[in-house]
């Protein structure tokens, strides 16, 4: 192959597109998710360009509905890394009227977690807790994160519109997500097992904001 041999330079929407074709012809119908949860799935295929990630993906009923009705109300999405927050871009929330938030840098947050001898991640859903809703919970990286809200959920403290359970790593991040999905109280979108991080999380919030705006 050469440089002749690749298409020309395109416009970025340009080639999104054709990388939703792609996928969309890599997995033949009938698909595991149709609708709204196929464009989920598709995006985190996109983000990843790992054709996994349909069978990882797990919805609970109703979470996609739900989170683009969050959406559309203006929701807060609070993420748990900066790399997640800047994945979803101004140009959705702005014309949604959403705001993205992280307080993993919040000297508060910082001295908390000293003071308790745990992770910045836990303090920031501590946080979080004090946030007029409605609020989507975008996990990425952390599964002290995912595991705090699920206790301040437990405490009544929180009641999230969505949880965007993604946390990536070895340690209690497939665990962390089991008990996310065995949970009935909360619309989650979630990926069993190890893999997951920040892009994903940022790309199935960005998935939903594009259905949002299309209503």
């Amino acid at each position: 192959m050469t440089t002749r041999d690749i298409k020309a330079p395109m416009l970025p929407e340009e080639i999104e597109r054709l990388s939703f074709s792609i996928i969309d012809s890599e997995v033949p119908e009938p698909r595991p998710f149709t609708g709204l949860e196929w464009e989920v799935a598709r995006r985190l295929i996109h983000t990843s360009a790992d054709f996994e990630m349909p069978a990882l993906l797990r919805f609970s009923p109703g979470a996609v509905e739900a989170g683009v009705t969050a959406l559309r109300a203006g929701a807060t999405i609070v993420t748990d890394t900066f790399m997640c927050l800047k994945g979803i871009p101004r140009r959705r929330m702005d014309a949604l009227g959403c705001r993205t938030v992280c307080f993993m840098e919040d000297p508060d947050v910082a001295q908390k977690a000293r003071d308790a001898g745990t992770t910045r991640a836990r303090m920031a859903v501590d946080a979080a807790a004090g946030l007029a809703g409605p609020l989507i919970f975008a996990v990425g990286n952390a599964p002290t994160a995912l595991l705090r809200l699920m206790e301040l959920m437990d405490e009544g403290r929180l009641a999230p519109a969505l949880v965007v359970g993604m946390p990536v790593g070895f340690v209690n991040a497939a665990e962390s997500k089991d008990m996310l999905i065995a949970r009935g109280d909360a619309p989650y979108v979630a990926l069993a097992g190890r893999k997951g991080g920040s892009a994903l999380a940022a790309a199935c919030v960005n998935a939903l904001a594009e259905a949002a705006l299309r209503r």
